[in-house]
């Protein structure tokens, strides 16, 4: 479930946004919902656009993993 990711989606001031949301297994294709191993939601890093960079088990785990890649997250309510 861990997919590394690279994009150039900057803001004004050079920084590389992303957007961290919660995403109901549900709504998930039908093999993404089979690894979610019982869990109920998982936490979707989206670019700019609205494209769907990755899909990890926790919160705190998405905004590490886009900081790893050099991307700034922002929480999406």
């Amino acid at each position: 479930m861990h997919t590394p990711f690279d994009n150039s989606t900057s803001d004004a001031s050079g920084a590389r946004i992303v957007y961290v949301k919660t995403v109901a297994v549900g709504d998930l294709p039908k093999d993404m919902q089979a690894s979610a191993e019982g869990r109920e939601q998982l936490y979707a890093v989206h670019d700019a656009e609205g494209e769907q960079l990755a899909v990890v088990t926790d919160r705190k785990l998405a905004f590490v993993l886009a900081r790893q890649n050099d991307f700034s997250p922002v929480a999406v309510h």
